[in-house]
């Protein structure tokens, strides 16, 4: 008993030290990408200026007084307020569909889960299209510092998220197999549907499409506010729930016998993971595979208890995101930008198709 004891403590142990390791190689990472990202751009800008802007400005914003000089308005300009904003918001929107993935693979057992596939994404797109062609792109009336935009792309993502539990369901339970299916032909609808709502107004077909590519093209530090009254109370939600992930794994037999209501906790981490989808969905349009792709390379890495699955895919969704920006922006020539959903989905593409061959072939996934 006792060596048992001991040698449960002792895997606990590893494991957590597993994690700090991990996490702190993401933060890392995430820190010399922030910089190294603020290098590229059609202006060319030396570290030292990129340093310096950021220590300054961070020092403007917490009162405190730099030993740095201020760097030329211009560079300061460009580094702070054109550059960062757009990598902080690649971070936040990698990490909100990165943790998505992970709660919707962990809720669900399923790895070819995630909001693109489940048609979360396309519901959250579809409440956004909806609310352009009507022209409801500002505020909400009695929370001003709510958009119109990420509300309805919530709704959206919220209606997508019922239909395909409902086609799920069969004899009360949720059939896991044929969700993903399900999500398949809610997507597709979808799919119609906004092409309907673009041909009703040729006027809004620009902005309509920007959705369905996803883009962070324009984007920044008004986006990032945009996102975080839909963003931090869908993470302490899923936080909240993130021990009760680790029992919905094991099934829906043991969660009872452990005295969980699984059909309540299930319920509460979708909305969470449907309101990470919609804020991401309404800044920066649909952008698939990284919900999918991030999750697999986590749980290979660090094994698949919950907690620290979600911070260590969060971290490493939005340096994914983040550098697939860094490629839409730069490869092509002339300063012309792909949409950051091409990027994702050629690297993601592969290895859904790489999935589905394990799968087939009765590996362990």
């Amino acid at each position: 008993m006792a060596d048992t004891t001991e040698h449960t403590s002792a895997r606990h142990t590893e494991r957590a030290r597993r994690f700090r390791r991990t996490a702190l190689c993401a933060l890392a990472a995430c820190l010399v990408s922030v910089v190294s990202a603020c290098l590229f751009g059609p202006m060319d800008i030396a570290v030292r200026d990129v340093l310096t802007v950021l220590v300054v400005r961070l020092a403007d914003l917490f009162s405190l007084s730099a030993a740095a000089e201020p760097a030329s308005p211009t560079v300061s300009l460009v580094v702070w307020d054109i550059r960062l904003g757009r990598i902080v918001l690649s971070l936040l929107v990698g990490a909100s569909l990165a943790v998505t993935g992970t709660v919707f693979q962990g809720i669900l057992r399923n790895p070819l889960a995630d909001p693109f596939t489940l048609g979360v994404s396309s519901g959250a797109a579809f409440g956004a299209s909806l609310a352009i062609l009507l022209g409801f792109t500002g505020a909400l009336p009695l929370l001003p510092a709510v958009g119109f935009l990420p509300a309805a792309a919530l709704g959206g993502a919220l209606l997508a998220l019922f239909a395909v539990i409902i086609l799920g369901r069969s004899g009360g339970r949720l059939r896991r197999e044929t969700l993903v299916l399900a999500g398949v032909v809610v997507a597709t609808f979808l799919a119609a549907l906004i092409s309907l709502v673009k041909s009703l107004d040729e006027d809004s077909v620009a902005s309509i499409v920007f959705w369905i590519m996803g883009s962070m093209q324009g984007r920044g530090w008004n986006e990032c506010g945009l996102m975080l009254p839909w963003l931090v109370p869908g993470l302490l939600l899923i936080w909240r729930y993130s021990r009760e992930l680790d029992i919905l794994a094991l099934g829906d037999t043991q969660a009872r016998q452990l005295g969980m209501n699984a059909d309540t906790v299930r319920l509460r981490l979708l909305i969470g993971a449907s309101m990470l989808t919609a804020a991401a969905v309404a800044v920066s349009g649909v952008i698939g595979f990284v919900g999918l792709v991030v999750p697999h390379l986590m749980r290979m890495l660090q094994g698949g208890e919950h907690r620290p699955l979600l911070v260590s895919s969060g971290l490493s969704g939005g340096l994914l995101l983040l550098w697939s920006d860094v490629a839409a922006r730069t490869i092509l020539p002339q300063g012309a930008e792909l949409p950051v959903g091409v990027v994702t989905a050629l690297l993601g593409g592969p290895f859904f198709c790489l999935l589905l061959r394990r799968r087939a072939a009765g590996d362990a996934v």
